[in-house]
């Protein structure tokens, strides 16, 4: 098992800048046309209403700088598995864990509390994490710090613009402090003789 904090990432929103304010794609940019096979999620990936977008805006410069974070990289997105067919190639990623969100999935929670929230502690297991999204609360702040009892960042992308170079900064900066935090955590750990 991986030592390194976990990197919770959403795909629309801080991948694919979906709420551009010209309705183009970004600089640095690329246009994917979506087949219609991807656009409709696999059984596992989504009900059966929920049609993902034709054409995504993706910047390949993003892949390398994400796997030189030193996150341990996981998918957070109503993709899920998915992703590693559509999204990652296009980033030049390898196949990356996902979040099995099951019955969570784009369920709306009565306390404000993000449909995500509660898998994504779960899955951490724990560990330190970040999350990279666009729709996290005041609510899922409150929420993760009352149910995770180690370190985690919420990391609000605009999905008007996505992941920029100042966001990968304050990435790889917690990064480095919940890999830290892991190592002190372990040394404090008496060791059975």
């Amino acid at each position: 098992m991986s030592r390194r904090p976990l990197l919770f990432l959403d795909i629309d929103g801080p991948l694919h800048p979906y709420a551009t304010l010209s309705g183009t794609c970004p600089e640095e940019y690329i246009t994917i046309d979506l087949p219609t096979e991807a656009r409709r999620p696999s059984a596992a990936a989504g009900p059966r209403s929920y049609v993902r977008p034709g054409t995504m805006w993706l910047n390949p410069a993003h892949g390398p700088a994400l796997l030189a974070l030193g996150f341990e990289l996981c998918w957070a997105s109503t993709w899920m598995g998915d992703a590693n067919r559509w999204i990652g190639p296009v980033l030049g990623l390898p196949p990356l864990p996902f979040v099995d969100f099951g019955d969570a999935l784009l369920r709306e929670r009565p306390d404000g509390v993000h449909w995500k929230s509660a898998p994504l502690v779960a899955h951490a297991g724990g560990r330190p994490f970040a999350w990279v999204d666009d729709e996290q609360t005041d609510a899922d702040n409150a929420h993760i710090a009352a149910t995770h009892r180690a370190e985690s960042l919420l990391y609000h992308v605009n999905p008007r613009i996505g992941l920029r170079h100042e966001d990968f900064t304050a990435l790889a900066e917690f990064s480095a402090g919940g890999q830290r935090a892991i190592e002190e955590r372990q040394q404090t750990v008496p060791v059975a003789l």
